[in-house]
């Protein structure tokens, strides 16, 4: 006979299998990469002004290497909006992020205070809000960005009820 699968979870497996991760929206990459961009615009346009006014070849040496960390924070961008999920269980919601540095916050539904809901003008112009989760603790606030508006209403709605509900016996 097989051995069921076990439902514990390692604290060194950052992604635990054992819950079904929700994706954020692929469209938060292009949000990232026009922000990504218009920094990119800003630093290279200063240094080919500074270059303009001395001819020098270090301003130019100093645009390739900005526009050389932009392509591979371009692709840092994409591997990282594709790393953020997010799982809701029966007594708390997982939020996970990070290549490098992989980050699974844990947010107990009963030590949650508030839930807020943003979007800047950028995100709204492609249909997206973040999910900020605040707790009395501030080192263990998390957030889900890149959310298109009904999902994030509705996981708002939803955790501002659970912890309400699980609130009550404190």
């Amino acid at each position: 006979m097989s051995e069921p699968p076990s439902t514990t979870v390692d604290a060194l497996e950052p992604w635990p299998d054992t819950v079904e991760w929700r994706p954020v929206s692929p469209k938060l990459i292009v949000v990232e990469l026009i922000g990504l961009a218009v920094w990119l615009a800003v630093f290279t346009a200063g240094l080919g002004i500074a270059w303009f006014f001395s001819r020098h070849p270090g301003w130019l040496i100093g645009i390739g290497v900005v526009l050389l960390l932009g392509v591979w924070r371009a692709v840092v961008h994409v591997r990282a909006v594709r790393a953020w999920g997010y799982a809701e269980r029966d007594n708390d919601l997982l939020v996970r992020h990070g290549l490098l540095l992989r980050h699974l916050s844990i947010v107990p539904y009963a030590r949650m205070q508030y839930v807020d809901v943003t979007a800047g003008p950028l995100e709204r112009a492609f249909g997206l809000a973040t999910v900020q989760l605040h707790t009395a603790a501030a080192a263990s606030d998390a957030r889900v960005p890149g959310l298109p508006p009904e999902e994030a209403s509705r996981l708002r709605d939803r955790l501002t009820a659970l912890g309400e509900d699980r609130a009550e016996g404190l």
